[in-house]
């Protein structure tokens, strides 16, 4: 298994502070009204604001007593058997290093902005921290084999990552932590020039992900209540495929 890091929360410096002072302002900013309800109060309960970088050790004091999850940290992408493994037993790897300011607006290997700001508030939400502890878990059955890994990739990408919802049946909103975290992007995905699609299971498996612009389609759920459901779906296709 992957070796845990510690996030050495002391040696950020001047300009690491200034990044995330600006990133969490211009970012909340642009998706107050746009974020899906539990996001800004998963920000409230784990005491995330502008003035302070999240200190990883703080963050799961507030957060496991709400859903049992705890953040630790990593260099950066880890194997799919150590990310699904521990997030089985719901902990969630994010990395410690922030972007340069030359970098505000555009990245493309994700950092601490938004791992933290973008999937941490989330993971305060039982419907949410529930769906991951599933998926990791159907994800440990099939570690071995790779097309399914790949749609497990898949449903992660275009729920969690990139998920649009319709919120009490009327307004889009948005609760995934790579649009969250993306200004151009919390724009795109709710503008007119967006592909907005009802979530289905089996056209999401059958759709690539992208991660070099914004996504060709964004799916919807009807309800975050919608997530046990998907769960159950493909843990029952899957079995249907592979008698597991």
């Amino acid at each position: 298994m992957h070796t845990l890091l510690q996030q050495e929360h002391v040696s950020y410096t001047m300009a690491d502070r200034q990044v995330w002072s600006i990133l969490y302002t211009r970012q909340l900013g642009a998706i107050e009204k746009y974020a899906y309800q539990y996001f800004a109060r998963g920000l409230d309960q784990l005491g995330f604001n502008a003035g302070s970088i999240p200190e990883f050790s703080a963050i799961n004091q507030r957060l496991e007593p709400l859903t049992g999850w705890k953040v630790y940290a990593v260099p950066g992408l880890i194997p799919n058997r150590s990310f699904f493994k521990l997030m089985a037993f719901r902990r969630f790897g994010a990395t410690t290093w922030l972007r340069k300011m030359e970098q505000l607006d555009y990245l493309e290997e994700p950092d601490m902005f938004h791992d933290v700001f973008g999937h941490i508030p989330l993971l305060a939400d039982p419907l949410v921290a529930g769906f991951l502890v599933g998926l990791a878990r159907i994800a440990e059955r099939f570690i071995d084999q790779e097309e399914v890994i790949e749609w497990i990739a898949r449903l992660y990408w275009y729920t969690i990552e990139f998920g649009l919802v319709q919120e009490e049946g009327r307004e889009t909103k948005i609760y995934g932590a790579g649009i969250l975290s993306s200004i151009g992007e919390t724009a795109f995905s709710l503008s007119a020039g967006a592909r907005r699609l009802p979530f289905d299971l089996e056209q999401v498996l059958d759709t690539p992900y992208i991660k070099d612009k914004f996504q060709e389609s964004y799916f919807v759920l009807d309800s975050m209540e919608q997530l046990p459901d998907i769960l159950a779906a493909l843990d029952q296709r899957l079995r249907a495929a592979y008698s597991v």
